[in-house]
């Protein structure tokens, strides 16, 4: 099982930080390993839209389908409705001030398909890659 959740501020106001995160179309623009975003249904995002993402991880060119579960003003959760393995990523924005935001990305899942030996190294690469793409989030969004 895969459960990693990182966090960040961004001096950002929480409208701003949740439009542009939760918008599949940027997901290449702050994620290191998402090479593309292609939607599935029709847009604008809502409940049950689907978005095709090619990921690069590991070493291994990741094919998925993500579906939008939950979608409210605090929260953004999407989980795999094709892929490799079944995971859950969900965005939570959390108001400071006016002009600061907690983002907190949480990722869980099953790694099926992979060993169980490589779980553990499998969880600690994610948690790295997602800290990563926080600061790079936090970068475009401030600059």
């Amino acid at each position: 099982m895969v459960n990693i959740s990182n966090h960040i501020i961004i001096e950002k106001p929480l409208t701003e930080v949740r439009g542009f995160s939760s918008n599949p179309e940027n997901a290449p623009v702050w994620y290191q390993n998402i090479k593309s975003a292609i939607w599935k249904t029709e847009p604008p995002l809502g409940l049950g839209s689907q978005i095709d993402f090619i990921a690069h991880f590991m070493g291994k060119k990741l094919s998925y389908t993500y579906e939008v579960v939950e979608m409210n003003e605090k929260v953004f959760i999407m989980q795999t409705a094709e892929g490799p393995f079944p995971m859950k990523t969900s965005y939570n924005w959390e108001y400071i001030d006016e002009s600061s935001t907690k983002v907190t990305l949480r990722n869980t899942g099953h790694t099926k398909g992979f060993s169980k030996l490589m779980a553990p190294l499998m969880s600690i690469m994610m948690k790295m890659a997602t800290m990563k793409d926080l600061k790079n989030l936090k970068k475009i969004l401030e600059t």
